[in-house]
């Protein structure tokens, strides 16, 4: 899988990215994106089984996200609290090497960005 790459992504996010969003009724968490990032390393049949064990996505949106993040280059997995989307990308990265590809030394790529 190739596309763009997250030195790309993480260049362009902010450090200081809190942003919370006051109602006079009531104060809402800010929410943040879990962002896989593609490479040529990991099989769709890796991708696919990832989506559907650390996130519960179906086969088919665990597919579609696949397609995404290869013909993008990035795709939103989840969007979720803080905390949860920095669990999430740990597990992520801790997945381990896909093993249908001889050569691949280890688990995809994840960053965590506050979502509009």
């Amino acid at each position: 899988m190739k596309g763009i790459p997250c030195e790309v992504l993480e260049s362009h996010m902010s450090d200081t990215a809190t942003i919370t969003h006051t109602d006079h009724r009531q104060s809402l968490a800010p929410r943040w994106h879990v962002i896989l990032c593609d490479d040529d390393a990991h099989s769709y049949d890796y991708v696919v089984e990832m989506l559907m064990s650390l996130f519960g996505h179906s086969l088919e949106r665990a597919f579609s996200m696949a397609m995404e993040v290869d013909s993008q280059g990035v795709v939103i997995v989840e969007t979720t609290s803080y905390e949860r989307a920095l669990l999430k990308q740990e597990q992520i990265h801790d997945y381990g090497p896909d093993p249908r590809i001889r050569d691949c030394q280890g688990s995809m790529t994840a960053v965590v960005e506050p979502a509009p």
